[in-house]
């Protein structure tokens, strides 16, 4: 995500505009159950998003325009480009595994990794939480109504707050989501480890109401991870313009791990595979483990 560096629009994009304030959907002191239940029913109604119309952002960096498609429960696709240099990024998920491609990652290859085998992989010193994150981030939340939370709490204008204790691969890690105290839709998440230290956390802002299917969705998602050893710090915002709710028609190939010539397949998850640094990356990749079978790019 740091290998933004291609020019194009930087203007914010939004969904919609808006009129007046809706009128409540939460009570004015609502219990857990009127939260999640917002929430969630909220979420139930996105069986799948698109849009040809966003931008991607990095700081001191241009933006990328964007297309991208969601197909729940895993299926995505982010794509950003330019009008001068073409395809730039490319950050996809299906059923089965996740990928990742930079045109001017310092080591060519389509990254990639078996959503089974994330947690004993190289991606996960790469990626601090999961591809599913990414899908969550977007507004699609899934609120465990089984799970211990503490709240809602009034943590400030208009805004409650929920957390509770999740395990992962990386241990267990304490799970907060903030939510609209009128509206119900989530405006914030953040992830923390035992000792409390931020893991990731995504902003969501500019809501809109789909007219159609009634689904609250967010036009700006502000991403932020904190450095580690293996990994800078993220700053990454997404805006999305003009995104169609639950219309048919998506290409299956949009969920299919792309072919780019010049741009081997490299598996996150192989035990033998080794990475380079930037100052000594040869003009390919170090190896090339076997391709999956399937591998059309999408353009």
């Amino acid at each position: 995500m740091t290998l933004f560096s291609a020019s194009g629009a930087s203007c914010p994009q939004f969904v919609r505009s808006y009129g007046p304030p809706p009128p409540r959907v939460l009570p004015p002191t609502p219990s857990l159950t009127d939260v999640i239940n917002t929430v969630n029913n909220n979420s139930a109604r996105v069986q799948s998003l698109a849009t040809e119309d966003a931008s991607i952002s990095v700081p001191f960096m241009p933006s990328l325009r964007a297309r991208l498609y969601l197909e729940r429960p895993r299926r995505f696709r982010l794509l950003g480009d330019t009008a001068f240099s073409g395809l730039e990024v490319d950050l996809g998920s299906n059923d089965e595994l996740f990928w990742f491609w930079a045109k001017r990652n310092p080591q060519p290859a389509i990254f990639y990794c078996r959503h089974d085998q994330f947690e004993q992989s190289l991606a996960r010193n790469l990626l601090p939480v999961e591809p599913q994150w990414l899908i969550e981030a977007l507004g699609v939340v899934t609120l465990d109504p089984t799970a211990q939370y503490e709240g809602p709490t009034l943590v400030g204008p208009q805004r409650l707050r929920l957390s509770t204790w999740i395990e992962t691969g990386q241990g267990r890690m304490l799970k907060v989501t903030e939510v609209d105290e009128s509206q119900g839709w989530v405006v914030a998440q953040y992830l923390y480890n035992e000792r409390r230290q931020a893991v990731a956390s995504a902003v969501a802002s500019n809501h809109g109401r789909d007219p159609v299917s009634g689904v609250v969705l967010p036009a700006r998602i502000q991403i932020e991870t904190p450095a580690t050893d293996a990994s800078p710090q993220l700053s990454l915002r997404v805006d999305l313009k003009n995104v169609r709710v639950n219309q048919p028609g998506l290409s299956p190939q949009l969920w299919t791990l792309p072919s780019y010539q010049g741009y081997p397949p490299l598996n996150l998850a192989d035990p033998a595979l080794r990475m380079v640094e930037p100052s000594v990356a040869p003009p390919r990749a170090i190896q090339t483990p076997a391709r999956p079978a399937a591998r059309r790019a999408y353009n």
